[in-house]
């Protein structure tokens, strides 16, 4: 399926919850914000639902987010019936590790071979201070029994941050050649109003990310495929696993973008940035057929913004949330 500026469209994230576990100093303040009430949140009959009209109308891939998306009881049971369903080629899982370790087998067993792990810092001290939780060891030995158990690649989304973890960019650049892990260096995002983390001074451009690590060898760039994200994908000399850059302020990837959001209260999004939404819960609870919401879904899809409108030192801050949009 095409949006109106020639895209294919084939990516969905799919968020199961608002709720978290961590208090990251760039998503949520340290006292936390409201919580969506239980029965505003989609059940998982309605997401899977929502999910085959999704793939009638050229959805591939799925990545399952939150919030924290296993922190919600009953989400093995639910993956177990999403892998099920025809017409996805990859359903992949992004986490915050921390109950990683609990659930990589069951996840593995269900189908889902693909992960994506946040981890801003390989140092326990910082990760306190960046999480405001104290689970570092917890995240740490969830990524290894997910590399144990099969899960193949393992990606490391790091939040790029100055003065916070940059001195740690190196580091993370090294663990590809030690471990076959994609380590994924995300610019730091402007996203939710409430919690003013953002600031100039701590945004760093993926391009100087990028030339840091030079200073460790040749970057190889990797060929794209159809349902790929937004990362510029390369490979390190005498690495095992790759690095990816996410520019979303400094580096527009807005013309190749391939995706939709769906929030966890059921909204429909054609951009992380865009306040448009498109209501698929209140007619999927008032009964409607298949076909009017299609139609709604078409719509949110054709209507997709051609870009997000920021600039890289001026942008513009969203009204919900980032755990509230599905990160």
């Amino acid at each position: 399926m095409l949006d109106n500026h020639h895209r294919i469209v084939n990516y969905l994230r799919l968020s199961v919850t608002d709720r978290c576990n961590l208090r990251c100093v760039y998503c949520i303040p340290e006292e936390g914000i409201p919580f969506m009430p239980h029965r505003e949140i989609l059940t998982y009959e309605e997401m899977l639902r929502l999910v085959e009209l999704c793939i009638l109308q050229g959805i591939r891939k799925v990545r399952l987010t939150g919030g924290e998306p296993l922190v919600r009881k009953g989400f093995i049971a639910f993956v177990q019936r999403l892998c099920k369903t025809e017409g996805l080629e990859e359903i992949t899982l992004t986490t915050n590790g921390v109950f990683l370790k609990d659930f990589a087998r069951a996840l593995r067993d269900c189908g889902i071979c693909r992960i994506n792990v946040s981890m801003d810092t390989l140092k326990p001290d910082r990760f306190r201070l960046i999480t405001r939780r104290d689970d570092y060891d917890r995240v740490h030995e969830g990524i290894e029994e997910a590399e144990r158990v099969g899960f193949n690649p393992i990606k490391l989304n790091v939040v790029a941050m100055r003065g916070i973890n940059d001195d740690e960019i190196l580091d993370f650049a090294r663990l590809t050649r030690e471990k076959p892990y994609h380590v994924r260096f995300i610019e730091l995002m402007p996203v939710g109003s409430e919690n003013g983390f953002w600031t100039a001074e701590r945004f760093i451009p993926s391009k100087e990310v990028f030339d840091r690590i030079q200073r460790l060898g040749s970057l190889t760039p990797i060929g794209r495929t159809p349902l790929d994200g937004p990362s510029e994908r390369y490979t390190l000399d005498g690495a095992r696993g790759e690095i990816g850059f996410i520019g979303a302020l400094s580096h527009h990837f807005c013309a190749n973008c391939n995706r939709l959001r769906l929030t966890a209260d059921g909204h429909l999004r054609g951009c992380l940035f865009s306040e448009e939404e498109t209501d698929l819960k209140t007619p999927l609870r008032e009964g409607r057929d298949d076909g009017y919401i299609l139609d709604l879904i078409r719509h949110s899809l054709e209507e997709k913004p051609a870009n997000h409108g920021l600039m890289e030192l001026q942008p513009r801050k969203c009204t919900r949330s980032m755990n509230g949009i599905g990160g």
